[in-house]
């Protein structure tokens, strides 16, 4: 609900001001009037949305559990018969986070105010992404929105499943290499410096490996500090550049040219797409108007590209598999076949449901060899620093009979 801020004078003449929520300015202009003021300037300051904003921002964001629960008590709801109103106000009553209990509120004023859902999520895009949206609008746009709710919140409870399963994936790699970062950090820092006021008397009779790891040891320890300051000045550069649209098209680019990880990259852009797609048909959105909406679902800038020169085409009259064949990186040939093979049947909505979950296994089973491999070539590699750094130590240990004739 709108928000207007108000200029007026009091009964005994003083001059006063405020906000008041109302839908319009008529509205609001009562309200003054009822506060016994005369009003001198009433005009819209913001939105009940944005106020909240403000006042609540510090309560924390609102969980994706919270969300996906929205989407499916506001879809069982409406398909009871309850009112869009009333079933928005339970919502929020009964929400058990007072950050979500907000933003319900405010999705319940602005819907009550003469908001459209859609239009009242947007307002939201942390907890309400544009996909989400888009598809709330095609629902209300339909008169099918309790069936689109339903799909969104099962879209997102699949969806967090499969990104759960990768980020479990990624715990054991990133636990090794921290840890070898440590023991890095703690040879040069403190085991090398302790050896070098061992061997300072032997000066360039040190082996070529003791010397560069020792050389290697005395910038880390004097320059630890710039070493650090240089690191994470990269770190925001790089973040700066991965920010920019130009930076993460060049970013997606590369990593899908390299082997391994650009194929998994294209399946779980295609098991989004599919999963995607086959909710929005399923729920009676028009083929073209899915496309749009699934191709912002994929989160890769190139494939999405890609798939908007298919929707192209699918408007001009080709069939869908025709037109996804241009892209053999996210649609293998396979996918194509199965694809035309669902049009020709009527039942595409059900293939690409089917196809994300075939699809989605073998991704799992993708990242359980990738993570498989990786921690051995990290064991390895951490291994090879070690024991070079071990070995560069005691080399002059071992010639020791030597320095001393």
């Amino acid at each position: 609900m709108p928000v207007f801020a108000y200029k007026a004078i009091s009964r005994e003449g003083e001059k006063t001001s405020g906000t008041v929520p109302a839908p319009n300015r008529e509205a609001a202009l009562d309200q003054v009037v009822e506060q016994g003021l005369v009003p001198v300037a009433v005009a819209e300051q913001r939105s009940a949305a944005q106020v909240r904003t403000g006042l609540f921002g510090s309560l924390g964001r609102v969980s994706q559990t919270s969300v996906e629960a929205f989407n499916r008590e506001l879809a069982n709801l409406l398909a009871a018969g309850v009112s869009m109103s009333r079933s928005l106000s339970i919502i929020a009553r009964e929400a058990s986070q007072a950050a979500a209990r907000k933003q319900w509120a405010a999705i319940h004023d602005d819907v009550t105010g003469g908001t459209s859902l859609a239009d009242a999520m947007s307002k939201w895009p942390r907890s309400f992404p544009p996909v989400q949206v888009a598809m709330v609008r095609a629902g209300e746009t339909g008169g099918f929105l309790d069936v689109v709710l339903e799909q969104i919140a099962s879209f997102r409870s699949r969806e967090r499943d499969l990104k759960g399963r990768v980020r479990s994936a990624m715990v054991y790699p990133v636990v090794l290499a921290v840890l070898a970062a440590g023991v890095l950090v703690f040879l040069l820092t403190y085991f090398i410096p302790r050896f070098s006021e061992i061997f300072a008397d032997f000066g360039e009779n040190l082996p070529a490996l003791t010397r560069a790891v020792v050389a290697v040891s005395h910038a880390v320890t004097r320059y630890g500090l710039v070493i650090a300051g240089a690191a994470a000045l990269a770190v925001i550069l790089v973040r700066r550049v991965l920010d920019s649209a130009s930076g993460r098209l060049a970013t997606e680019r590369a990593l899908l040219r390299v082997p391994v990880i650009g194929r998994v990259l294209a399946r779980f852009a295609l098991v989004r797409f599919c999963r995607m797609l086959g909710t929005l048909l399923g729920a009676g959105v028009p083929l073209v108007s899915s496309l749009k909406v699934a191709r912002e679902a994929i989160g890769n800038q190139v494939l999405a590209e890609a798939v908007g020169t298919s929707t192209e085409q699918v408007q001009q009259g080709k069939p869908l598999a025709r037109s996804l064949a241009i892209n053999a990186r996210l649609f293998p040939a396979s996918v194509v076949e199965m694809v035309a093979v669902a049009e020709e049947s009527g039942r595409l909505d059900e293939e690409l449901k089917r196809l994300a979950g075939v699809y989605e296994d073998e991704l799992d089973r993708r990242l359980r060899m990738l993570v498989s491999l990786a921690e051995p070539a990290l064991l390895f590699v951490m291994a090879a620093i070690v024991g070079t750094i071990v070995i560069g130590m005691l080399l002059p240990v071992f010639t020791l009979q030597e320095f001393i004739h």
